[in-house]
């Protein structure tokens, strides 16, 4: 099954070894998205929703980029800083999600690359 790269410049562009995404068939994998404005490349700001919600408009052109949307996300991986920030992640996925919600995992970590609070990858499901 042939791969292509999925690029855009509505989304943070990789600051590593590494595509904002990889199509395999109708799948695609994200790659983490951090809280980066894509026209400076500098965090959005110290305020943590402000972080979440710059993430989730990030993953959202990626997603687009590839022809989904955010909610044909099947899998998420959701990476914060403070776990007491869970109430507030949900708050804004429901924003950018609507039922069946994806699968999903919060896991409290130590550190993101550029002083970022918040990470999130996944995995979408294009629609057939």
């Amino acid at each position: 099954m042939a791969k292509s790269i999925i690029q855009t410049d509505k989304a943070p562009a990789a600051i590593g070894t590494y595509s904002q995404a990889v199509k395999a068939g109708t799948t695609v994998y994200l790659s983490g998205q951090i809280p980066l404005v894509p026209e400076t490349m500098e965090l959005v700001s110290q305020d943590f929703a402000e972080q979440a919600t710059q993430v989730f408009e990030n993953l959202s052109a990626v997603c687009e980029a590839a022809g989904g949307k955010v909610n044909d996300l099947v899998k998420v991986n959701i990476y914060l800083l403070d776990l007491g920030h869970f109430a507030t992640v949900n708050e804004i996925m429901a924003k950018y999600f609507s039922k069946p919600y994806p699968a999903r995992a919060a896991i409290g970590i130590k550190e993101l690359p550029k002083g970022a609070q918040i990470e999130i990858d996944g995995v979408m499901e294009l629609p057939e």
